[in-house]
């Protein structure tokens, strides 16, 4: 993942991160680890990157580090809220 799509505005609240798609209305929710892995791959670290960073500063496993990055990735994916790199 490059980037958001030009349409979706990320907003950051005490829990998370609000994703609103403008053109369509739609809205997602991210917890506060799925903010800090999307803050972290729009700043332009890999995936494997923040998972190592992830182990290193919380109480996680590696796999299960691997698995907290990799699902909002997917969820974005998925809701066609990327832009191709």
């Amino acid at each position: 993942m490059s980037r958001l799509r030009p349409d979706v505005t990320c907003c950051t609240t005490e829990n998370g991160m609000v994703l609103l798609e403008e053109r369509t209305g739609r809205y997602g929710k991210l917890n506060a680890t799925g903010a800090t892995v999307l803050q972290a791959l729009l700043d332009g670290f890999t995936p494997g990157q923040i998972a190592d960073q992830l182990t290193r500063t919380r109480p996680v496993t590696h796999d299960r580090a691997t698995a907290d990055v990799d699902s909002p990735l997917e969820q974005l994916t998925r809701a066609d809220l990327v832009a191709a790199p």
